[in-house]
């Protein structure tokens, strides 16, 4: 009998834990089938069938194995809830209430659904995970632990929204190794999750072969009410729909609850048929808090379909096993209190102590086995690829090492005077088709302008959901998405470099975007054209003129703009080259020319002097972008008249100041504080680098309607401009 128990009580739950009488007892035959078809009982079935007491002991035993496992089950999901509820009642701060009611359908996923390893948490092809529903972080980090991930200890679990900690207010990809990306405001997740499916099924439809697949795998995600009341959501969703991205499964916690109470005060749409409309394959789990078997159901449905991404709509109840606050606003953002805690621990019979998870738990989430088993299982098939495939194994084996290629930056051009001068965007899209040849991970597109942004890598099509191998990416007119998606196929850590493009004023729908990307470490490239009043006569709806100065505010932010050909060229050399840190290039709609001492080397170093008048200079004039010939000319009629001048290009101020102070010291001397600078662009900063006795010449008002040229000359952005400053400096 001892045999028979320890063969029908398998690893995994196969039981709802409040099964009815009925389902334990077809769970009971199905066992004992299998026990008869192993051969268990021997090959004569009727001497069984003969003996009714052997019979109905066998059942019984059965039937205690199926119920022991629902129990150990249920003590998983418990150890998740009440992991979260002493986090958050130890630190007093957080959110208890979505681990509470998301713990049977995060049990499913990452004790039996889920393929990684985590013993290493970054291999390949394992499956991702996205919490966009953020402040449930707790709900992550037990998992995480339980899981056998090492990033997260018990103690770390106890540390909580504490200094220094690895289980910070949110998850955040750059502290706690397994968390996939950082959602930080609500609705980034989900359109991250569409970004990492992206990624899979452009690799995929790169490099699977029908006999030999080596990417294969799923990116799910749990999102709530407030992710899908944000309009990026949707714009994400529509996206994920009409790329038919089949192995992105997302989980809705519909709970009905937000911070201001019943979601019914603001929020009463159809989620479901919204995502029906917007192309994707629905299901709805009725009963999110107790029947796994439903959610297990689910999951495998959605696997079936592999057309559409499937939204599974998990009904639960938000601080589930709290008797006073559970479904109520009271559970979603605050500790649930001691009293309250005790009274829960005794609702749900959770007998252990603060932290203390029983070793049988531990024992079943442990997925160290599991991944290991899956990691080697891979590199097999890795290794058959390779010796099949020997091309195209190398080129995957490179993008994915995350090295980028040697020699790359060769293909960079470079520019002379001789060269005809154009705008800053047409430069860029010189780059990317320079660099696409050379660069196997370099993906991206534009906001519905790619022939205004000049985006388009020529040799390519267009990635759509039958070309998924293709690497122009046609975002539609959705700024918001577009910059989380891209943010997710740089943290898909298989070597993807992203890039994403719309005028610099429309960067205000996607500057949350952008300030993950920043906060994430994901070496985005941000292509923003139209970057100053030069545009013309769109008028100041169009005209960015705070836009440089609110992205140079933004910590680890690279906010570029180049002055001419070479200059762009050095941009992308830094934009590619920071794996870890965005760029934001500031491009022209106007044309400049190409001057004869820009260069790459010089633009990395964030500012260098162009023009050099050889000894100790009288004054000194910076410009950036299509103000560089401005400070240039300027510079030149008043050495003519014997002034002593430098001119320094400054496309940006965050790379030269991480420069030493003997470099600064040799582009901007102390000694020498008479300086002007010119940009079509706010003032604010400026005087960092004109100091006190200097001059910024800029636009500190909004822009207007007319040809661009004439806005210069209206708002003062011109060669005399610089002159008659400096004049009245010396």
């Amino acid at each position: 009998m001892e045999a028979i128990a320890r063969s029908v009580a398998t690893p995994r739950a196969t039981v709802a834990p409040k099964a009815s009488r009925a389902a334990k007892r077809a769970a009971v035959r199905q066992v004992t089938k299998s026990a008869l078809r192993s051969g268990f009982f021997g090959s004569n079935k009727a001497v069984f069938a003969s003996s009714k007491a052997q019979a109905k002991a066998i059942r019984q035993e059965v039937s205690c194995a199926v119920a022991t496992d629902a129990d150990l089950a249920l003590d998983c999901i418990n150890a998740i809830r009440f992991l979260a509820i002493d986090g958050v009642e130890k630190a007093n701060s957080g959110h208890p209430g979505l681990p509470m009611g998301c713990a049977p359908m995060s049990f499913i996923l990452f004790n039996e659904m889920m393929k990684f390893n985590p013993k290493n948490p970054q291999w390949f092809n394992r499956d991702r995970f996205v919490l966009s529903a953020g402040h449930g972080s707790m709900l992550q980090y037990a998992m995480l632990h339980l899981s056998g991930f090492e990033s997260v200890s018990n103690a770390d679990l106890q540390q909580f929204r504490q200094w220094e900690s690895k289980t910070p207010g949110h998850p955040e990809n750059f502290i706690t190794n397994g968390v996939e990306v950082t959602t930080g405001p609500l609705g980034q997740g989900i359109a991250n999750a569409v970004g990492l499916a992206v990624a899979e099924k452009h690799l995929g439809a790169r490099y699977n072969k029908p006999d030999c697949e080596v990417v294969d795998h799923y990116t799910y995600c749990i999102m709530g009410d407030g992710c899908n009341m944000e309009g990026i959501s949707t714009e994400a969703a529509s996206l994920a729909g009409h790329w038919g991205l089949g192995k992105l499964i997302v989980f809705y916690d519909d709970n009905s609850i937000s911070i201001d109470g019943h979601t019914d005060i603001s929020f009463t749409e159809d989620v479901s048929a919204r995502f029906d409309a917007l192309g994707w394959h629905t299901i709805h789990v009725e009963d999110g808090n107790t029947d796994l078997d439903a959610i297990r159901k689910a999951v495998e449905d959605a696997k079936a379909v592999t057309d559409k991404p499937t939204m599974i709509k998990v009904t639960t109840l938000i601080g589930y096993g709290s008797p006073n606050k559970a479904n109520s606003h009271a559970v979603h953002g605050a500790a649930l209190g001691p009293d309250e805690v005790k009274a829960t621990r005794e609702n749900l019979k959770w007998e252990h102590e603060p932290f203390v998870v029983p070793e049988a738990v531990m024992s079943q989430m442990d997925r160290s086995e599991d991944g290991a088993k899956f990691e080697a299982e891979w590199e097999a098939t890795l290794a058959t690829y390779t010796e099949k495939y020997p091309e195209e194994a190398a080129e995957f084996k490179q993008l994915i090492s995350g090295e980028l290629p040697e020699g790359w930056e060769d293909a960079l051009p470079k520019f002379t005077p001789e060269d005809k001068g154009d705008a800053t965007r047409n430069h860029s899209q010189t780059m990317l088709n320079a660099l696409a040849p050379v660069l196997p991970g370099l993906i991206g597109g534009s906001a519905d302008l790619a022939p205004s942004n000049m985006t388009l890598m020529k040799m390519f099509g267009d990635f759509q959901k039958d070309t998924p191998a293709e690497r122009n990416v046609r975002f539609g007119v959705r700024e918001h998405a577009m910059g989380a998606i891209a943010n997710a196929l740089g943290l898909h850590n298989s070597g993807l470099i992203p890039y994403c493009a719309t005028f610099f004023i429309f960067s205000d729908y996607m500057r949350s975007a952008m300030r993950m990307a920043a906060l994430s470490e994901v070496g985005n490239i941000f292509v923003m054209t139209h970057d100053s009043i030069g545009l013309g006569e769109d008028g100041p709806t169009h005209q960015p003129v705070e836009h440089l100065a609110s992205f140079r505010a933004m910590p680890k932010m690279l906010m570029m703009r180049p002055g001419d050909g070479n200059e762009t060229a050095g941009c992308y050399a830094v934009g590619v080259g920071n794996r870890k840190r965005p760029v934001t290039l500031a491009l022209s709609r106007q044309a400049m020319p190409n001057m004869a001492t820009t260069s790459i080397e010089g633009t990395k170093k964030g500012a260098y002097t162009v023009v050099d008048c050889g000894e100790k200079p009288e004054v000194i004039l910076i410009g950036t972008g299509s103000e560089l010939q401005f400070a240039v000319e300027a510079g030149e009629k008043l050495s003519a008249e014997g002034t002593k001048v430098n001119v320094v290009s400054m496309p940006c101020w965050e790379l030269f100041d991480e420069t030493d102070a003997d470099y600064q010291e040799s582009v901007f001397p102390k000694d020498v504080r008479k300086r002007v600078s010119i940009e079509a662009g706010s003032t604010q900063g400026w005087m960092k680098y004109t100091t006190d006795s200097g001059i910024a010449i800029g636009v500190d008002t909004w822009g207007a309607s007319a040809p661009g040229p004439l806005l210069y000359e209206k708002y003062g952005i011109t060669p005399d401009a610089v002159y008659k400053a400096a004049k009245s400096l010396l």
